[in-house]
């Protein structure tokens, strides 16, 4: 593995400033202590900073001393999760109901800890973006930033994001060309019917039935409308309805979510949901009220970036480091949305499988999004000097 010394000194540092984020979480959109911390570690190495893209986003930029070229966007996101944390070590969280489970306080860091190390060392010729990214968590930050103008004041030619990996060999990389991590999308369906005495189920419409049947059929979309060769998920994770045993209800709600790898495959799985959801409501003499909403766009690497990519990871860690045929996953991610505006690439860094968490770590597994989740400050140096590389490779 091959770590600059100077970034191997400043690993320490970087780990601090990573836990300071720990303990204090931020939700979407109200990123604005963490905002704070990284536009004034920015400033004090002689970064300029721009605030506010995004509501809660920062941005940094360095110019290269050997003249303007082409320019590289590193991005990072800052915000945590609604949810409790577990763990009861030092940087633990002090905000209850709040916590950095899925590592966003280690992507802000690694990100810092690159702009520390080019800002004292710029013989490359263009520039390095650093964007810091609110609200990845929901709230489709990246795409706030983008309406806000981030690409036409930083007209980058290419793009790159990365995230931890729990599972994933420590200090290993993952990535693989074409679509990464899935759609996210929402659907609840409202089935109206008609209520009455559970007794005399015959004077009445029951949105219950309608609704069981509906949760059935939807999934032979993915049995028997989509080709099998192409993935999908449709999880019903609501099911509401009724107050009381003895009534049949007027409604019953069905929620849940659909992921994707393509646009085509979503756009029949929304097509048929609606039309089964309405035509098997219609055969229970009840009616369906369908609304779906798109959060997120698949996220697909571009080719050309990935093999650039794939180099400077095998560079830096070796070869047998480095999955290039990484198995994508069903989580969304909405780098996604830069993605469809300039060309990158997007990379797992093997976060381990939870040893490196000291005493005091809840029960349970490190996987993202659990209440026991710790980022592995060991993939601090790799994180920074992969940052590195790709920027002084990309701008030589």
């Amino acid at each position: 593995m091959r770590i600059l010394p100077e970034i191997l000194e400043s690993a320490q540092s970087i780990a601090q400033i990573r836990r300071n984020i720990h303990a204090h979480p931020e939700l979407r959109f109200e990123e604005k202590r963490t905002a704070e911390l990284v536009a004034e570690a920015l400033s004090s190495w002689g970064i300029p900073v721009f605030k506010g893209l995004g509501k809660t986003g920062v941005v940094g930029r360095i110019d290269g001393e050997l003249g303007p070229g082409k320019m590289i966007g590193l991005r990072a996101d800052m915000d945590a999760l609604p949810l409790q944390e577990k763990n009861t070590f030092p940087h633990a969280s002090t905000h209850a109901g709040k916590m950095h489970a899925c590592g966003h306080d280690g992507h802000t860091a690694m990100l810092l800890g690159a702009a520390q190390y080019l800002s004292n060392h710029r013989e490359f010729k263009g520039s390095v973006v650093f964007i810091f990214q609110p609200a990845e968590e929901g709230g489709a930050g990246a795409q706030e930033m983008i309406n806000d103008g981030l690409f036409e004041q930083f007209p980058c030619d290419a793009v790159f994001g990365m995230h931890n990996w729990p599972g994933l060999g420590e200090g290993h990389f993952g990535v693989i060309s074409g679509p990464m991590m899935a759609s996210s999308n929402e659907f609840s369906i409202e089935i109206q019917g008609k209520g009455g005495h559970a007794a005399l189920p015959h004077n009445s419409a029951d949105p219950v039935m309608a609704g069981v049947q509906i949760a059935q059929a939807l999934q032979s979309i993915i049995t028997r409308n989509k080709r099998p060769v192409d993935a999908a998920v449709i999880s019903i994770t609501q099911f509401h309805a009724g107050e009381t045993s003895n009534v049949i209800p007027d409604t019953a709600i069905l929620g849940g979510t659909v992921r994707t790898f393509t646009l085509e495959v979503l756009d029949l799985i929304e097509r048929r949901l609606n039309e089964i959801s309405n035509q098997v409501a219609g055969a229970f003499d009840c009616k369906a009220s369908i609304a779906f909403k798109r959060n997120y766009p698949p996220l697909i690497n571009h080719e050309k970036e990935t093999e650039f990519a794939s180099k400077v990871m095998k560079e830096l860690v070796g070869a047998e480091r480095v999955n290039l045929r990484i198995d994508p996953t069903m989580g969304a991610e909405d780098f996604a949305f830069m993605l469809l505006k300039k060309p990158g690439c997007y990379v797992f860094l093997g976060n381990g499988d939870g040893d490196h968490r000291i005493a005091g770590h809840g029960m349970g597994p490190c996987h993202l999004h659990n209440p026991s989740y710790d980022f592995n400050d060991a993939l601090i140096p790799v994180g920074v000097n992969y940052w590195v590389r790709l920027a002084q490779t990309y701008l030589a």
